[in-house]
This record gives structure tokens, C-alpha cells and sequence, in this order.
């Protein structure tokens, strides 16, 4: 297995949820973390949690959905953290809607934060994984991503996409000894989730959590370097 310890890691979405939960199961494995978002305040708190654990942790305030934004601030990222090993595009928004009553807009803001975003966002790093012909991107879709469902055509839309996009990008830079996972996962709690009315808050013994999504990440990653975790989905055991 792989030892982790002194990797660079940017997660986006990192200071709630699956970002923050894989946030602290990295720097747990020594791994220096940068978290990126919206919320200033929570990602303080984020960064706070991880350095307790003796690591490096930096955070980034901005909107995947900008690509100047995005520019500026993964190469502000990747100064301040020496260099990068590991993207976990994990940043993400959804909407519960019928087709034709999801206004245009937020079908668009939909599509321009899961596909663009994670565009944006890999773009920018990817040239650094290159010049090291060494590095791991994880992705995440949904099982949104597998199968669609009613009230959610945006979301799935969106994830169908992250599902194409990563594949493609997988077999275009394998030979730069670089891994891309697609994860998969079904319904997790999360704030996200919550907010939706997805899942219910304190349910940890029907529903995942982001702890169980993050196990699956640090797995994944200590894979010897000729192996890779191409995609997994990640179910409850609780139907």
C-alpha cells in the first residue's frame, strides 16, 4: 500500500460534508490539505480542525463556476502548498424540480458548477500532475450519474456528464501515470442532502456517511501505483 504522508491534496467543497469528511481522513494520513468553497467562515473552522492533526492546511475562497476565479486561485493554491499530488473534485449543488418547472437559470447554474466547475478546476491542476508524470484526481458523480430519476433531469444531467468527461480524461492521461477515479456514491448525509429532504439529520444507521465516503478515497489512493480505482459506487447496506 501506499504511503500517503507529505502528498499535497486540493479538495473542493472542503468545508462541509464529503469534502470536509475526506478533508480530515487525508490529513489524518499526513497528507497537507488545501479546502476550497464559498463559506470563508466554515473553512476556517475546516482548516483549524486539520491542522490539529500536524499537517499543512491552507484554504480558497471562490466559485468553481468562475473560470477566472478558478485560474487565479489554483495557482495561488498550489504556491502556497509547494506543489499538488491530489484533486478531489468534490464541489457540487443540486435542485428538486420538475422539467418544466425548474426555471432555465438554475437548470443552467446546475450544469455550469458540476461540469464546467470540475472542468475549471481540473484544467488548472492537471498541468501540474503532468509535469510530475505522477498524480491521483477523484471525481465525484452520483448514482444520479447511472440512472436518472424524476424532479431531478439538472442534477443527473450533470452527473451523466462528470461520469463521460472522467473516463475520457482517464484513458487520455494514464500514460502520464496519473489516476482518475469516478466514485459513485448513493445517498449520503449530508447538509446538502438535508437541505433537500433526502436524507434526515442524526440518521447514521440507514443512510451513509461522509466518514464511509472518505474511507473509500484514502483506499483508493494507497493503491500500489499500478493499480487503479477506475470507479466504485458506494451503497447502504439499508435499502
Amino acid at each position: 500500500m501506499e504511503d500517503l504522508k507529505n502528498r499535497k491534496a486540493i479538495i473542493t467543497g472542503g468545508s462541509r460534508g464529503l469534502g470536509k469528511a475526506t478533508a480530515i481522513a487525508l490529513a489524518k494520513e499526513s497528507v497537507d490539505v488545501a479546502v476550497t468553497g464559498r463559506n470563508e467562515k466554515a473553512l476556517k473552522e475546516t482548516v483549524s480542525e486539520l491542522e490539529a492533526f500536524g499537517v499543512k492546511a491552507i484554504y480558497s475562497v471562490f466559485d468553481i463556476s468562475n473560470y477566472e476565479e478558478v485560474k487565479s486561485c489554483i495557482k495561488s493554491i498550489v504556491d502556497a502548498l509547494g506543489s499538488v499530488d491530489i484533486l478531489v473534485n468534490n464541489a457540487g449543488i443540486a435542485a428538486i424540480g420538475s422539467f418544466n418547472e425548474m426555471e432555465v437559470s438554475q437548470w443552467h447554474q446546475i450544469i455550469q458548477t458540476n461540469v464546467m466547475g470540475m472542468y475549471y478546476v481540473t484544467k488548472e491542476v492537471l498541468p501540474y500532475l503532468i509535469d510530475k508524470n505522477e498524480g491521483d484526481i477523484i471525481n465525484v458523480s452520483s448514482t444520479a450519474g447511472l440512472n436518472g430519476n424524476a424532479n431531478i433531469s439538472a442534477y443527473s444531467a450533470s452527473k451523466f456528464a462528470v461520469i463521460g468527461m472522467s473516463d475520457s480524461l482517464m484513458k487520455e492521461v494514464r500514460k502520464n501515470n496519473i489516476r482518475v477515479n469516478t466514485l459513485t456514491p448513493s445517498t449520503i448525509e449530508s447538509d446538502m442532502t438535508i437541505e433537500l429532504g433526502i436524507a434526515n439529520k442524526g440518521s447514521q444507521d440507514s443512510v451513509l456517511q461522509p466518514e464511509d465516503f472518505a474511507e473509500l478515497i484514502v483506499a483508493g489512493l494507497k493503491l500500489p501505483r499500478r493499480a487503479m480505482l477506475k470507479s466504485a459506487a458506494l451503497w447502504s447496506t439499508n435499502p
